[in-house]
This record gives structure tokens, sequence and C-alpha cells, in this order.
């Protein structure tokens, strides 16, 4: 990200957390979890997947953060917050 603010690391680090509040890492970290999150709620795929669709280098990644950030590992997570298929699709309106 850096390079492409063509910035040096360090300058762009204090740049990002002056504009966001935080570190560039956390913010991938949050973005990151955010889309598995999505992910579990939204699909079937498995955890291996989102995983890796998620950039996360391994499903063990992923687990760590997600416990570090929503406080319950990503099967966990789907078996509380995933929504059946009749749930995901739009009412019909009658009429």
């Amino acid at each position: 990200m850096a390079a492409r603010a063509r910035l040096s690391p360090r300058h762009f680090a204090r740049a990002f957390l002056t504009e966001t509040g935080m570190t560039p890492g956390k913010y991938v970290e949050r973005v990151r979890v955010e889309h598995a999150r999505r992910l579990l709620e939204d699909t079937s795929d498995g955890v291996e997947e989102v995983s890796r669709a998620c950039g996360y280098g391994t499903p063990e990644a992923m687990r760590r953060s997600f416990v570090k950030t929503l406080g319950a590992a990503p099967a966990e997570y789907r078996r509380r917050f995933h929504a059946p298929p009749a749930a995901r699709t739009a009412p019909t309106r009658n009429g």
C-alpha cells in the first residue's frame, strides 16, 4: 500500500493511522474478518475455501483472527449466524 501511495512504509503507516485511527495491519485484518463473516453467513463454502477467499494463509490463521476479533471460531460463528437458503431469498409479492 505504501508503494502505491508513493510513501515510505513508515510514513504511510503514520498517515494511515492519523486518517483512520488504526494501523494498516489492523485495517487489513478487519476487512478480512468482515469478508469471511459475510461468506460464512451467506454461503455454504467450507472454512478452508472461505479462508483462501479472504486472503488467509491457512484456516488456522483465520480461526485465530476470528477468535481475537469476534470471540468465536469460524465454525461456531457459522452455527450461530448462517442464514438458511430460504431466509436469504427476497420474499415475493402476492398480488
